[in-house]
C-alpha cells in the first residue's frame, strides 16, 4: 500500500485540488452569503473530513457545523450496502443543510441522507461535493456545487480512501486496472 501513489495515474495536482476547492466557495458565497438564514454545514464523515476542512474556511458566512456518518464502502473498492455509523443531527430541523462529501459515485449514499434530512425536517438540502464520478448515467441525487468531474475510475486522495487508507493526500489518483479487487 505504500507504493500505491507512485503506480497509480495522477490526475488532479495539489494546485488544481485548491482550485477546485475555491471554485466551490466562490460559488457558495454566491448562493448564500445574502441569506438572513444560518445554515447547517453536514460533513459526511469520513471522505467529506478533508474537503469541508478547506471549504469552511473559505465560506463569508456563518455556519454551524455538524456530521453524519454513513458509508457504502468501508475498506472495499465496490459498494455495498449502506451502513450507517451514526443518525442525522437533532439540528437539522427548521434548517438549510449545506451537506458536505468528497465524491458523489453513483449518489445512493448522498440520496439516502438527503432523504433522511428531509424526513428529519429540513427546509432545503443543497449538496456540495469536492468531485462528481462521470458515469454516463442518471444518478439518483445531483449535487448543487461541484469542485471537478472525474472520470468512471476508482479515485483516491484528497479524502476519498482506497482500501480506508490515502485520505490525507493533497493530489487525486487513479488506480491502475490492476490495483482493483
Amino acid at each position: 500500500m505504500a507504493a500505491l501513489p507512485a503506480r497509480a495515474e495522477l490526475l488532479l495536482a495539489p494546485h488544481a485540488v485548491a482550485a477546485a476547492v475555491t471554485r466551490v466557495a466562490n460559488a457558495l458565497n454566491a448562493a448564500l452569503a445574502a441569506s438572513p438564514e444560518r445554515p447547517l454545514a453536514l460533513v459526511v464523515m469520513r471522505g467529506g473530513l478533508i474537503f469541508a476542512g478547506h471549504l469552511l474556511p473559505q465560506l463569508a458566512f456563518p455556519v454551524d457545523v455538524d456530521y453524519v456518518d454513513a458509508t457504502r464502502y468501508g475498506t472495499a473498492t465496490r459498494g455495498g450496502e449502506l451502513a450507517w455509523r451514526g443518525g442525522i443531527p437533532d439540528s437539522v430541523a427548521g434548517r438549510i443543510v449545506l451537506l458536505i462529501d468528497d465524491i458523489l459515485d453513483e449518489g445512493l449514499t448522498i440520496a439516502a441522507i438527503k432523504s433522511k434530512l428531509l424526513e428529519a425536517g429540513a427546509v432545503r438540502v443543497l449538496i456540495a461535493v469536492f468531485s462528481d464520478k462521470d458515469l454516463q448515467r442518471q444518478k439518483p441525487v445531483a449535487a448543487d456545487f461541484i469542485g471537478v468531474t472525474l472520470p468512471n475510475r476508482y479515485v483516491f486522495g484528497f479524502g476519498m480512501d482506497v482500501r480506508g487508507q490515502w485520505r490525507n493526500l493533497p493530489a487525486v489518483y487513479a488506480l491502475a486496472p490492476d490495483q482493483q479487487d
